[in-house]
């Protein structure tokens, strides 16, 4: 969110509101934060990205970004020192919500909004701001500063009144060139150009004079040498300017300053820009194209040339997705001819190595990446840049998931990627374009050149051109005549050079009639120059050049006849020396074309070098060979040898060896039906066959061949069809396939392999069904999915049709003939007398409880089901819910009532089938009644008891007497299923007191017990006389305490940990575990232990959630008593 403010500063703090500072991650931006401590999830304002100082041009795009963050999201506003920023014409705000920036535009800058801007951010919680400075550089600089200098210079200051000493002068002041005046620019580029680029630059401005273009530029270097040498120590590392893969060019150079306070400016064109001794220029766009200079002082430094093709990208680069050791390809279509164009990947640039792969097509449109053999470090993003257009896209590389754990994945020949369109399509529509655009230029250039009609004038001589005497180029030591006709008698005079011209040393002037003429015996250089003819009031002039055809030198014509060897995407250059001569012109051919920067394939072939002027053309022949991978073999691939051990193939060279002989080939092999290729061999150059002799009699392959040299692989030439492993050996038929059994879902069948299997191992067997009163057989199967067993169930029937079935056998060459149709089978369950499948006999349910009975039967045809309650008919409120093979009885809420003998009885036309249920109702049992204590044998008690209200009910109820003495009070049991209501304790010792517990216990569990008196030490004692003396008791019973306490541990996350502690009391106290005050004695994560006071909790694996407090406590009827301790996890973040 953005809104305009006018430029007042204020304290984002209210009136009496604290404002704390705060430290931003940022440098320069200030935070003030309104409290004291921020919620829980809330953040006040802060900047990720700061807006960035600007020194800009009068008239540009000025414009700062910046990106903020703060929880709940700030509101941005900008200010400005000295001025207002609300008129929206001049100031405009932005906000993107995709990529969070925040923009500050001011569109057609003027120098007075030069100033100090802020950037704010602020919301409930505080405030975040940046300040940030804007330059503005005033178009004609020198110009407007013009009316002060003579001021200064007055004072003596005469380094400011200097004026720039270069001539390029911005395109407003420009004048129009005289023919033949050549361009400054010419000059500043030469002198900080490399020597290689002369003949480039010259070319370009039409320059031919190479000797005196070589003079005029040493001469003009010495003068800026002195020039520079005022204000500079030293110059270097002059990088002229380049596009950069992040769309930006740049160039750099080093430079010693005399004085360090020396002015450094930039100029474009002529016109001044924002300087840095590293230039670079973002956001390229066309108008960034001219000249470049680095001026000190107003002395030229270096001059650099940028310039922008005009091309675009019709196919753009597309994401790729491979798997881990495949091959990715990004493309892309250019709409002008490239013949090279950057790529770069993860912002470093790409160049062709075993890693990388840069093609480029015939035409120099389609443009390829191809990146071998891709891991997933190789993940990024990828672009490619012509000129000053770039387009980029992601490479996801995923892990190979058929490569086993731990193992390096398999090198794939397949390539992922690609613009998903069809690029040779595009290239030619866009080619028919250009060629298109080509013929209209050449018309118009065609019509701008046909001869205006000829002005009328004064009379024409005869033999004489329009302009006068023509132009004549001689060759050295051939004779010369110039003639001029005029068509009435009258004397004339010759001229050269402004000097008379009469007879002598080789010239003759006579006249024959009305024809005046000079005429040289032998041409030489001295006779060059301009003649003119006067006669009367008319007179023509000519001029006279005197030179000889080009020469090369021998041995330099030696050297360039032989090879020039590259590799495809190298530079090839060819270099042959020649002195400079005027209207010399140089021409490069290769097969009548001219050759370009980059080689391609098609690039070799014989290059021709021609050296032309007006006295005649001399040419040099050499050959380009380009190196590169062979072209694919050639086809088709023929089968000279099939048999069942071996298959012999035969291929023809590739017709085209890219210049590199092949070494040798390569084959590989892919059974049908699968998609992996095996590498099987190689053979050497001079053999074009190969014999596999790891074969499957009977089983088809397909091949790829391959050519290798030097350079590479070419691609493949793969057979067209499969070829076999010897003849086509199908086995005989199996037996008649026999019904095992049929049900409505499922058909049962069984057969004996072939008798004759033709000696090929059998794999497996196709089954085809074919149904009633159709004639098509359907497979159940296919052939590469065999049924390697005689047998097979068949479950896509239709209940109640009827079926044949018939088999073939399957081996490596295929199915073979197949057996007789078997006897027609219906679909449907056989006639069967009612059964049940392992019923239940018995159930116990709880009172209140529902009763479920889930009898599962087969029956054929389906039978008539019946329940009975103890051979009655069930009550109303009894359910039977009967499906197909089987039936539920339910009795919703169940009562002792219901307990009884449930009887289902199932029957049809084959039979009849009953099975009785048990089903008891019943409770947890009550109580027995008083115990009782009567020792009628030394050493035995008799127990009786009253019996459980529950006993008359339940005919399963029984007891269990559990007995304790004073010596371990412990309780065990001593008798189980008591079915009467008495019991005989034995071993029964004097001086020990007894005491027993009576439980009853049914099919739901036990009862509460019933406590027997104690039996023991005074049992049959003979009171004492105490003679009036007071007896004092001993009593053992005390409150709990801990003798022993838990002590504190600190396990490993994943071990084991025992916890102990020793406790005693009387009665035995009841001992409880908590956690962090949570009870976890019903806790299945811990095992807990109390053996005669000694406590014990034991963790099989300790877990993070598992520290914390543990304390036990131990109650009994006098009290209790608690020890604590403390559980640390390793490994927690505490």
């Amino acid at each position: 969110m953005s809104k305009f403010l006018k430029s007042k500063e204020t304290d984002g703090t209210a009136v009496g509101q604290v404002g704390f500072k705060k430290k931003s991650r940022v440098p320069g931006v200030m935070i003030t934060q309104f409290v004291e401590t921020l919620p829980e999830g809330k953040t006040h304002p802060d900047f990720t990205r700061k807006p960035i100082a600007l020194t800009i041009q009068e008239g540009k795009f000025a414009f700062f970004k910046a990106i903020v963050n703060g929880d709940p999201k700030p509101t941005v506003t900008w200010t400005r020192n000295n001025g207002d920023v609300s008129d929206t014409s001049r100031y405009q705000t932005k906000y993107d919500p995709n990529s969070d920036e925040h923009t500050f535009e001011m569109p057609n800058v003027q120098p007075e909004q030069a100033d100090t801007y802020k950037c704010i951010a602020i919301n409930e919680y505080g405030q975040a701001f940046v300040t940030v400075v804007l330059n503005v550089i005033e178009v004609g600089f020198k110009k407007n500063k013009a009316a002060e200098q003579p001021a200064e210079a007055i004072k003596g200051n005469f380094k400011t009144v200097l004026k720039r000493k270069s001539k390029i002068r911005p395109k407003s002041e420009q004048t129009e060139k005289n023919d033949g005046e050549i361009d400054p620019k010419f000059w500043e580029l030469l002198m900080s150009a490399d020597k290689k680029d002369y003949e480039r630059i010259c070319a370009e401005f039409g320059i031919t004079d190479f000797r005196w273009m070589l003079k005029k530029l040493n001469e003009m270097k010495k003068e800026r040498e002195e020039e520079q040498a005022e204000f500079v120590k030293n110059l270097s590392g002059l990088k002229p300017i380049q596009v950069k893969g992040d769309g930006s060019a740049s160039f750099e150079l080093n430079m010693d300053l005399i004085e360090p306070s020396s002015h450094v400016y930039i100029y474009k064109d002529g016109v001044m820009v924002p300087k840095k001794i590293c230039f670079s220029v973002r956001d390229l766009l066309p108008d960034d194209a001219g000249l470049y200079q680095l001026d000190v002082e107003g002395v030229t430094m270096f001059s650099t040339e940028f310039k922008i093709p005009i091309v675009d990208f019709l196919v753009k680069l597309q994401e790729v997705k491979a798997i881990e050791r495949e091959d990715a390809v990004f493309e892309c279509v250019l709409s002008n001819p490239f013949s090279k164009i950057q790529w770069f990947g993860k912002n470093l640039p790409l160049e062709q190595g075993d890693k990388f792969d840069i093609e480029v097509s015939e035409d120099k449109l389609i443009h390829r990446l191809v990146i071998k053999d891709c891991m997933v470090v190789d993940k990024g993003i990828y672009s490619a840049c012509a000129g000053i257009k770039t387009s980029n896209a992601w490479l996801l590389v995923e892990p190979d998931k058929d490569a086993g754990k731990g193992k390096k994945s398999v090198r794939k020949t397949t390539r992922a990627g690609g613009s998903g369109v069809d690029l040779q399509q595009v290239a030619l529509e866009q080619q028919a374009k250009l060629e298109k655009l080509k013929e209209e230029r050449k018309e118009q250039i065609k019509a701008a050149q046909e001869p205006a009609p000829r002005a009328e004038g004064p009379p024409i001589l005869n033999g004489i051109s329009s302009g006068g005497l023509s132009d004549v180029y001689a060759l050295r030591g051939n004779p010369l005549e110039l003639t001029v006709t005029i068509n009435v008698e009258c004397d004339g005079a010759w001229v050269k050079d402004g000097e008379p011209l009469a007879s002598g040393g080789g010239v003759t002037v006579f006249k024959e009639g009305l024809t005046h003429k000079v005429r040289i015996a032998s041409a030489q250089d001295d006779d060059s120059g301009v003649y003119r003819f006067s006669a009367g009031e008319y007179s023509t002039q000519g001029k006279v050049t005197v030179g000889g055809v080009p020469e090369f030198d021998p041995d330099e014509l030696h050297k360039f006849s032989k090879p020039v060897v590259v590799r495809v995407g190298q530079n090839a250059a060819f270099k042959m020396p020649f002195p400079p001569s005027e209207g010399l012109m140089v021409s490069w051919f290769k097969d009548g074309t001219e050759i370009k920067d980059d080689c391609l394939r098609t690039d070799a072939g014989e290059i021709k070098i021609q050296l032309k002027n007006p006295f005649g053309a001399v040419e040099a022949t050499s050959r380009l060979i380009v190196l590169d991978r062979p072209g694919p073999p050639e086809g088709p691939v023929e089968t000279v040898e099939t048999t069942s051990t071996v298959i012999e193939i035969k291929w023809n060279p590739p017709k085209d060896d890219a210049g590199s002989a092949v070494t040798h080939y390569m084959i590989e092999r892919k059974p049908v039906n699968q998609s992996l290729w095996t590498k099987v061999g190689d053979v050497t150059a001079d053999r074009t066959t190969y014999r596999d002799r790891n074969v499957t009699h009977g089983k088809k392959y397909n091949y790829r061949i391959y050519a290798e040299n030097p350079e590479g692989l070419s691609d493949a030439l793969e057979t067209t069809d499969s070829i076999m492993a010897g003849v086509l050996i199908l086995p005989g038929p199996p037996s008649t396939p026999k019904v095992v059994s049929a049900t409505k879902t499922c058909i049962h069948l069984t057969w004996t392999p072939p008798e004759n299997t033709r000696g090929v191992p059998i794999v497996g067997y196709l089954l085809e069904k074919m149904k009633k009163e159709t004639n098509q057989w359907v497979a159940i199967n296919a052939v590469n999915e065999p049924i390697e067993d005689i047998k097979c169930a068949v479950k896509d029937v239709t209940e109640g049709s009827e079926y044949q079935f018939r088999v073939s056998a399957i081996n490596e060459s295929g199915a073979g003939d197949p057996s007789p149709p078997s006897e027609m089978v219906c679909a449907k369950n056989p006639n069967m007398r009612p059964c049940f499948k392992d019923p239940l006999d018995f159930i116990v349910v709880r009172a209140g409880n529902s009763v479920r009975i889930k009898i599962i039967y087969e029956a054929e045809p389906p039978p008539q089901i019946t329940w009975l309650k103890d051979d009655e008919p069930l009550s109303p409120w009894i359910n039977v819910i009967n499906t197909e093979g089987m039936s539920h009885l339910v009795i919703p809420s169940s009562k002792r009532s219901d307990s009884a003998i449930y009887t289902i009885k199932a029957k049809n036309s084959m039979g009849e089938a009953s099975f009785d249920i048990e089903v008891r109702v019943t409770d947890e049992p009550k109580s027995p009644g008083p115990v009782e204590i009567e020792q009628t044998v030394y050493g035995k008690l008799l127990l009786s008891w009253a019996p459980s209200p529950d006993q008359e009910l339940d005919d399963r109820l029984y007891y269990v007497v559990s007995q304790s003495d004073s010596n371990n009070r412990m309780w065990k049991n001593v008798a189980d299923r008591l079915f009467t209501n008495s019991y005989t304790a034995i071993n029964i010792h004097p001086g020990i007191e007894y005491r027993f517990r009576i439980f009853a216990k049914n099919d739901m569990g036990l009862s509460d017990p019933s406590m027997s008196p104690p039996w023991g030490v005074n049992s049959n004692r003979v009171p004492i006389a105490t003679n009036g003396m007071n007896s004092t008791e001993v009593s053992f019973e005390r409150p709990p305490s801990i003798l022993v306490p838990l002590k504190v541990h600190a396990p490993p996350n994943g071990y084991q940990l025992f916890m102990t502690c020793a406790v005693r009391g009387c009665p035995v106290p009841n001992i409880s575990w908590y956690l962090n005050n949570v009870c976890i004695n019903s806790d299945n994560h811990y095992y807990m232990t109390n053996s005669f006071g000694v406590c014990s909790l034991y963790i099989l694996r300790v877990r993070p959630k598992d520290t914390g407090v543990y304390k036990v406590m131990a109650v009994n009827s006098f009290g209790q008593a608690e020890c604590s301790t403390k559980l640390i996890v390793k490994g927690k973040l505490l």
